[in-house]
Protein backbone atom coordinates (compact mmCIF):
# COMPACT_ATOMS: atom_id res chain seq x y z
CA UNK A 1 0.00 0.00 0.00
CA UNK A 2 1.35 3.63 -0.71
CA UNK A 3 1.98 6.13 1.49
CA UNK A 4 0.87 8.93 1.93
CA UNK A 5 2.88 12.57 1.74
CA UNK A 6 2.98 16.22 1.45
CA UNK A 7 5.02 18.09 -0.19
CA UNK A 8 5.53 21.91 -0.53
CA UNK A 9 7.35 23.22 -4.11
CA UNK A 10 7.21 26.43 -6.33
CA UNK A 11 5.48 25.58 -9.70
CA UNK A 12 8.62 24.40 -11.24
CA UNK A 13 8.42 23.34 -15.07
CA UNK A 14 10.64 21.06 -13.84
CA UNK A 15 9.14 19.35 -11.40
CA UNK A 16 5.77 19.03 -13.36
CA UNK A 17 3.72 15.68 -12.99
CA UNK A 18 5.72 14.61 -10.14
CA UNK A 19 5.32 10.68 -9.29
CA UNK A 20 6.73 8.35 -6.83
CA UNK A 21 6.55 4.73 -6.50
CA UNK A 22 4.70 3.87 -3.76
CA UNK A 23 4.06 7.36 -2.57
CA UNK A 24 0.50 9.48 -2.92
CA UNK A 25 2.04 12.71 -3.13
CA UNK A 26 -0.07 15.75 -2.11
CA UNK A 27 1.57 18.32 -4.12
CA UNK A 28 1.27 22.17 -3.00
CA UNK A 29 2.31 24.21 -5.42
CA UNK A 30 2.99 27.51 -3.06
CA UNK A 31 4.69 31.22 -3.24
CA UNK A 32 8.90 30.57 -2.45
CA UNK A 33 8.50 33.02 0.45
CA UNK A 34 5.53 31.67 1.92
CA UNK A 35 6.72 27.60 2.18
CA UNK A 36 9.81 28.94 3.20
CA UNK A 37 8.12 31.37 5.79
CA UNK A 38 5.35 28.44 6.72
CA UNK A 39 7.76 25.27 6.66
CA UNK A 40 10.68 26.82 8.54
CA UNK A 41 8.10 28.02 11.44
CA UNK A 42 5.99 25.03 11.88
CA UNK A 43 6.67 22.16 9.82
CA UNK A 44 3.15 22.19 7.83
CA UNK A 45 4.50 19.47 5.37
CA UNK A 46 5.93 15.99 4.95
CA UNK A 47 8.56 17.35 2.29
CA UNK A 48 9.62 20.69 1.58
CA UNK A 49 11.60 22.99 -0.45
CA UNK A 50 14.05 24.56 1.57
CA UNK A 51 16.47 27.74 1.46
CA UNK A 52 19.91 26.33 1.08
CA UNK A 53 21.41 28.39 3.59
CA UNK A 54 19.12 27.34 6.32
CA UNK A 55 19.45 24.22 5.64
CA UNK A 56 23.07 23.57 6.22
CA UNK A 57 23.29 25.89 9.02
CA UNK A 58 20.07 23.47 10.29
CA UNK A 59 22.26 20.29 9.40
CA UNK A 60 25.14 21.82 11.63
CA UNK A 61 23.64 21.76 14.75
CA UNK A 62 23.07 18.99 16.81
CA UNK A 63 19.79 16.85 16.27
CA UNK A 64 19.01 18.65 13.26
CA UNK A 65 15.10 17.39 12.49
CA UNK A 66 15.53 17.75 8.78
CA UNK A 67 17.36 15.52 5.83
CA UNK A 68 18.03 16.80 2.61
CA UNK A 69 17.74 15.04 -0.52
CA UNK A 70 20.20 16.12 -3.42
CA UNK A 71 17.35 17.86 -5.53
CA UNK A 72 18.02 21.46 -6.35
CA UNK A 73 15.00 23.29 -8.12
CA UNK A 74 16.28 26.60 -8.21
CA UNK A 75 20.08 27.11 -9.28
CA UNK A 76 21.50 31.02 -10.09
CA UNK A 77 24.86 32.22 -10.80
CA UNK A 78 24.87 35.83 -8.84
CA UNK A 79 27.32 37.99 -10.45
CA UNK A 80 24.04 39.47 -11.45
CA UNK A 81 22.99 40.30 -7.41
CA UNK A 82 25.21 43.14 -7.03
CA UNK A 83 23.62 46.43 -7.29
CA UNK A 84 24.79 49.99 -7.15
CA UNK A 85 23.44 53.39 -7.47
CA UNK A 86 22.78 54.78 -11.09
CA UNK A 87 25.36 57.24 -10.34
CA UNK A 88 27.55 55.50 -8.29
CA UNK A 89 31.66 55.60 -8.76
CA UNK A 90 31.72 51.88 -7.82
CA UNK A 91 32.98 50.47 -11.02
CA UNK A 92 34.51 46.92 -9.66
CA UNK A 93 34.38 44.57 -7.00
CA UNK A 94 37.26 45.88 -4.98
CA UNK A 95 35.66 49.25 -5.11
CA UNK A 96 33.52 47.99 -2.39
CA UNK A 97 35.74 48.43 0.06
CA UNK A 98 35.32 50.97 2.60
CA UNK A 99 31.55 51.23 1.16
CA UNK A 100 28.42 50.64 2.47
CA UNK A 101 26.69 47.71 1.62
CA UNK A 102 23.31 46.54 1.97
CA UNK A 103 22.01 42.37 2.63
CA UNK A 104 18.38 41.23 3.01
CA UNK A 105 19.89 38.98 5.44
CA UNK A 106 23.49 37.95 6.08
CA UNK A 107 22.60 33.71 6.06
CA UNK A 108 20.48 34.41 2.60
CA UNK A 109 21.76 31.56 0.13
CA UNK A 110 22.49 34.18 -2.76
CA UNK A 111 24.36 36.85 -0.63
CA UNK A 112 26.90 34.04 0.83
CA UNK A 113 27.61 33.46 -3.00
CA UNK A 114 28.52 36.52 -3.95
CA UNK A 115 30.31 37.29 -0.87
CA UNK A 116 32.35 34.03 -1.57
CA UNK A 117 32.52 34.94 -5.02
CA UNK A 118 33.99 38.48 -3.73
CA UNK A 119 36.32 36.98 -1.45
CA UNK A 120 37.78 34.21 -3.38
CA UNK A 121 37.79 35.75 -7.21
CA UNK A 122 38.22 38.79 -6.32
CA UNK A 123 40.26 39.10 -3.19
CA UNK A 124 37.60 42.04 -1.50
CA UNK A 125 37.91 42.05 2.34
CA UNK A 126 34.94 41.68 3.88
CA UNK A 127 35.99 43.13 7.02
CA UNK A 128 36.66 46.11 5.34
CA UNK A 129 32.55 46.49 4.07
CA UNK A 130 30.24 48.35 6.49
CA UNK A 131 27.16 45.88 6.21
CA UNK A 132 23.58 46.58 7.18
CA UNK A 133 20.98 44.24 6.87
CA UNK A 134 16.62 45.06 5.94
CA UNK A 135 14.35 43.80 3.47
CA UNK A 136 14.80 44.79 0.12
CA UNK A 137 11.09 46.29 -0.99
CA UNK A 138 9.46 46.64 3.29
CA UNK A 139 11.05 47.40 6.32
CA UNK A 140 11.27 45.26 9.43
CA UNK A 141 12.77 42.01 7.73
CA UNK A 142 14.75 40.12 10.25
CA UNK A 143 17.92 37.54 10.09
CA UNK A 144 16.42 34.02 10.87
CA UNK A 145 20.01 32.31 11.56
CA UNK A 146 22.37 33.03 14.78
CA UNK A 147 25.18 33.73 13.33
CA UNK A 148 28.82 33.36 14.32
CA UNK A 149 30.12 36.03 11.64
CA UNK A 150 33.81 36.61 11.22
CA UNK A 151 36.45 38.34 12.86
CA UNK A 152 36.24 42.14 11.83
CA UNK A 153 32.57 41.70 10.21
CA UNK A 154 30.07 43.91 11.39
CA UNK A 155 26.34 43.40 10.33
CA UNK A 156 24.17 46.29 11.46
CA UNK A 157 20.21 45.69 11.35
CA UNK A 158 17.87 48.25 9.84
CA UNK A 159 14.10 47.82 11.03
CA UNK A 160 13.15 51.07 9.67
CA UNK A 161 13.56 51.03 6.20
CA UNK A 162 14.22 49.14 3.60
CA UNK A 163 16.81 48.29 1.12
CA UNK A 164 15.67 50.16 -1.87
CA UNK A 165 14.96 52.82 -0.22
CA UNK A 166 18.40 53.54 1.38
CA UNK A 167 20.18 52.89 -2.51
CA UNK A 168 17.82 54.95 -3.79
CA UNK A 169 18.28 57.99 -1.35
CA UNK A 170 22.46 57.34 -1.20
CA UNK A 171 22.76 55.79 2.34
CA UNK A 172 24.14 52.66 0.74
CA UNK A 173 26.48 52.20 -1.89
CA UNK A 174 25.72 48.52 -2.39
CA UNK A 175 23.19 46.07 -2.27
CA UNK A 176 23.52 42.60 -2.77
CA UNK A 177 20.09 40.65 -3.08
CA UNK A 178 18.16 38.18 -5.19
CA UNK A 179 16.03 40.56 -6.03
CA UNK A 180 15.89 44.33 -7.62
CA UNK A 181 16.20 46.78 -5.47
CA UNK A 182 16.99 49.16 -7.97
CA UNK A 183 20.22 51.09 -8.94
CA UNK A 184 22.45 49.10 -11.84
CA UNK A 185 24.31 46.10 -11.63
CA UNK A 186 27.27 46.31 -10.80
CA UNK A 187 28.35 43.76 -13.71
CA UNK A 188 26.50 44.90 -17.37
CA UNK A 189 27.81 42.00 -19.17
CA UNK A 190 27.17 39.59 -15.95
CA UNK A 191 25.72 36.10 -18.39
CA UNK A 192 29.59 36.22 -19.65
CA UNK A 193 31.22 36.48 -16.73
CA UNK A 194 29.23 34.00 -14.99
CA UNK A 195 29.57 31.41 -18.07
CA UNK A 196 33.66 32.00 -17.56
CA UNK A 197 33.26 31.69 -14.14
CA UNK A 198 31.40 28.16 -14.72
CA UNK A 199 33.86 27.21 -16.98
CA UNK A 200 36.85 27.90 -14.64
CA UNK A 201 34.88 26.30 -11.13
CA UNK A 202 32.61 24.41 -12.14
CA UNK A 203 30.56 25.95 -9.82
CA UNK A 204 26.70 26.39 -10.52
CA UNK A 205 24.88 28.13 -7.69
CA UNK A 206 22.34 25.81 -6.01
CA UNK A 207 19.73 28.19 -4.08
CA UNK A 208 17.13 25.64 -3.14
CA UNK A 209 17.38 22.04 -1.72
CA UNK A 210 14.61 19.51 -1.13
CA UNK A 211 14.00 18.43 2.49
CA UNK A 212 12.49 16.35 4.31
CA UNK A 213 10.91 16.31 8.58
CA UNK A 214 13.45 13.42 9.89
CA UNK A 215 10.34 12.00 11.76
CA UNK A 216 8.89 10.82 8.08
CA UNK A 217 12.35 9.79 6.89
CA UNK A 218 13.22 7.54 9.76
CA UNK A 219 10.15 5.85 9.53
CA UNK A 220 10.62 5.06 5.67
CA UNK A 221 13.38 5.52 4.69
CA UNK A 222 13.52 4.37 1.35
CA UNK A 223 11.36 7.79 0.40
CA UNK A 224 14.43 9.23 0.06
CA UNK A 225 15.33 7.71 -3.31
CA UNK A 226 12.26 7.15 -4.19
CA UNK A 227 11.80 11.12 -4.44
CA UNK A 228 15.20 11.46 -6.08
CA UNK A 229 14.16 9.26 -9.14
CA UNK A 230 10.83 10.95 -9.22
CA UNK A 231 12.15 14.53 -9.72
CA UNK A 232 15.18 13.04 -11.67
CA UNK A 233 12.74 11.83 -13.81
CA UNK A 234 9.97 15.01 -13.82
CA UNK A 235 13.46 16.95 -15.24
CA UNK A 236 14.45 14.55 -17.98
CA UNK A 237 11.16 15.48 -19.13
CA UNK A 238 11.59 19.26 -19.00
CA UNK A 239 14.89 19.24 -20.35
CA UNK A 240 13.43 17.43 -23.11
CA UNK A 241 10.42 19.87 -23.19
CA UNK A 242 13.34 22.99 -23.03
CA UNK A 243 15.03 21.09 -26.52
CA UNK A 244 12.01 20.70 -28.52
CA UNK A 245 12.12 22.76 -31.67
CA UNK A 246 9.13 21.51 -33.62
CA UNK A 247 6.43 23.30 -30.59
CA UNK A 248 6.80 26.09 -28.47
CA UNK A 249 6.06 24.39 -24.96
CA UNK A 250 7.26 28.25 -23.27
CA UNK A 251 6.52 31.19 -24.64
CA UNK A 252 9.77 32.57 -25.71
CA UNK A 253 11.92 32.28 -28.56
CA UNK A 254 15.00 30.84 -29.24
CA UNK A 255 14.75 28.57 -25.43
CA UNK A 256 15.85 25.80 -27.84
CA UNK A 257 19.05 27.80 -28.70
CA UNK A 258 19.76 28.56 -25.24
CA UNK A 259 19.20 25.66 -23.91
CA UNK A 260 21.62 23.82 -26.83
CA UNK A 261 23.76 26.35 -25.83
CA UNK A 262 23.91 25.91 -22.16
CA UNK A 263 24.43 22.31 -22.79
CA UNK A 264 27.37 22.70 -24.87
CA UNK A 265 29.30 24.14 -22.15
CA UNK A 266 28.13 22.33 -18.45
CA UNK A 267 27.06 18.87 -20.45
CA UNK A 268 24.17 16.79 -20.99
CA UNK A 269 22.79 16.78 -17.98
CA UNK A 270 22.84 20.71 -17.52
CA UNK A 271 20.96 20.84 -14.37
CA UNK A 272 22.53 18.07 -12.39
CA UNK A 273 21.00 16.31 -9.02
CA UNK A 274 23.11 14.40 -6.99
CA UNK A 275 26.49 14.67 -5.08
CA UNK A 276 29.20 14.14 -7.53
CA UNK A 277 27.79 16.24 -10.25
CA UNK A 278 27.90 19.14 -8.12
CA UNK A 279 31.15 18.49 -5.61
CA UNK A 280 32.63 21.61 -6.57
CA UNK A 281 29.69 23.80 -5.68
CA UNK A 282 28.90 21.96 -2.42
CA UNK A 283 32.09 21.98 -1.59
CA UNK A 284 32.27 25.75 -1.95
CA UNK A 285 29.04 26.71 -0.61
CA UNK A 286 29.51 24.56 2.81
CA UNK A 287 33.23 26.04 2.97
CA UNK A 288 31.84 29.96 2.11
CA UNK A 289 29.11 29.60 4.85
CA UNK A 290 31.54 28.17 7.73
CA UNK A 291 33.58 30.99 6.79
CA UNK A 292 30.99 33.41 6.42
CA UNK A 293 29.66 32.27 10.45
CA UNK A 294 26.56 30.77 9.08
CA UNK A 295 27.14 27.39 10.13
CA UNK A 296 28.20 25.69 13.41
CA UNK A 297 31.05 23.96 11.87
CA UNK A 298 32.32 22.96 8.27
CA UNK A 299 30.35 20.45 6.81
CA UNK A 300 31.59 17.52 4.92
CA UNK A 301 29.30 16.93 1.66
CA UNK A 302 28.28 13.57 2.45
CA UNK A 303 27.14 14.91 5.62
CA UNK A 304 24.09 17.11 4.13
CA UNK A 305 22.19 14.08 2.27
CA UNK A 306 20.53 10.99 3.23
CA UNK A 307 23.32 8.53 3.25
CA UNK A 308 20.48 6.27 0.71
CA UNK A 309 20.51 9.22 -2.42
CA UNK A 310 24.58 9.76 -1.64
CA UNK A 311 25.50 7.46 -4.42
CA UNK A 312 23.60 6.17 -7.63
CA UNK A 313 22.79 2.74 -9.28
CA UNK A 314 23.59 1.34 -12.89
CA UNK A 315 21.90 -1.69 -14.57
Amino acid sequence: MNIALSLAISPYDHARGLEAQGIDLNVLELPIEEIFYRFTRFREWDASEMSFAKTISLLSQPASDLVAIPVFPSRVFRHSAIYVGRDSAIKKPKDLEGRKVGVPEWAQTAGIYVRGLLQHEYGVDLARIDWYQAGVQQPGRIEKVKLNLPAGVRVTPVPGKSLAQMLAGGELDAVISARDPGGKRLFDDYISLEAEYFKKTRIFPIMHVMVLRRAVYERDRWIAMNLLKAFEEAKRKSMARLVEIGLSHVPMPWLAEHARRWRSVAGEDFWPYGIEGNRPTLEAFTQYAYEQGVTARRLEVEELFAPETRESFKI
